[in-house]
């Protein structure tokens, strides 16, 4: 197990460090100046050519990026001279539009982004296997037929759809619910729900109907095993058979898929973000793409890339755990 592990954060880094490169690569190559951008419009050539020394873009991509690097594990100092600003660890950047490191704005974002994405996760979970593990028990019945049709629909309806229309019939229309507006955790946890709900319904109906569909065929598929079939005829009741040697089986693919998508939502959904206004990472990057602020576009790539190759490591760990053969 522990060399397991080694191997595993040794692929994380690597990974890690391959996406870091290529999108510092892909930044540097892009015609937008971050030095233009901090300027201003009324900048002049001179005044341009010192922002971009202050900045550190005047040197060659190999340095800029060793030097960035070096910022993530020790911290780095932009500029020179009187003015220069001191980035501490973690440095992933500094933005220069907000006149604050990148961690530290990350940092002020992550709490809202993570609390959309659990909630929605656990919405999504409930709903989901609720509805597959019901359709795979009646396969081929009508409610096998009408639950996998409703997961269809509800699958081919755009997030920002959902959103428009739950915002419509329950803030506007009906006033059953308050317009989104975050609240922390430790201040109201009562108002902190029910200001996510609305963004927890819009996320868990899109992936709760791909869920449901895999769950389904997972579990048809593993209650067709010879082992579900040697359980049966030694005559353990059928929820034993379903709950301990079928759905531990089929929920094999459904851990890969969750892995996946919470670590991608923990990183910002940007769409819900953005129509409920709710002051995330997602909506971070998008304000961050619209202004072309570079630094905060690459710290949050970094960020949904290390959520999700960690959320796939510990669902790797999480495989000895529902399913008894790998252990072997």
């Amino acid at each position: 197990m522990i060399a397991f592990l080694i191997r595993r954060c040794l692929g994380v880094a690597g990974v890690l460090l391959a996406i870091c490169a290529v999108t510092f690569t892909i930044f540097y190559l892009l015609p937008a100046d971050p030095a233009a951008a901090a300027c201003g419009k009324t900048c002049s050539p001179q005044r341009l050519a010192e922002v971009r020394h202050f900045m550190g873009l005047d040197q060659p991509v190999r340095r800029q990026f060793g030097d960035y690097l070096v910022g993530i594990f020790a911290g780095r100092e932009l500029g020179s001279g009187p003015h220069a600003i001191q980035c501490g660890f973690p440095c992933l950047g500094y933005s220069y539009e907000n006149a604050l490191p990148v961690w530290d704005l990350l940092m002020d974002r992550l709490p809202v982004s993570v609390s959309l994405a659990f909630g929605a996760a656990c919405l999504w979970l409930v709903l989901g296997l609720g509805a597959g593990v019901t359709a795979a028990l009646r396969k081929g019945g009508l409610l096998d037929r009408t639950l996998m049709v409703g997961a269809v629909a509800t699958a081919s309806l755009p997030v920002y759809f959902t959103a428009v229309m739950l915002l419509y019939g329950l803030v506007r229309l009906t006033g059953l619910l308050p317009y989104p507006a975050y609240v922390a955790l430790t201040d109201d946890p009562l108002a902190w729900a029910a200001n996510l709900l609305l963004p927890w319904v819009a996320l868990a109906l899109l992936y709760a109907a791909m869920y449901a569909r895999q769950s389904r065929s997972s579990l048809i598929e593993t209650m067709e095993q010879p082992y579900i079939r040697t359980a049966r005829a030694k005559g353990l009741p059928a929820r034993t058979v379903v709950v301990k040697h079928g759905l531990r089986s089929a929920m094999t693919p459904v851990l890969t898929l969750f892995g996946m998508d919470l670590g991608a939502l923990l990183a910002g959904a940007v769409i819900t973000e953005s129509i409920f206004g709710i002051p995330g990472v997602g909506r971070l990057f998008y304000d961050a793409l619209q202004r072309s602020d570079q630094p905060v576009v690459l710290g949050v790539t970094l960020l949904a890339a290390f959520f999700i190759v960690a959320a796939n490591v510990v669902i790797d760990l999480l495989y000895a755990v529902v399913d008894p053969r790998v252990r072997n």
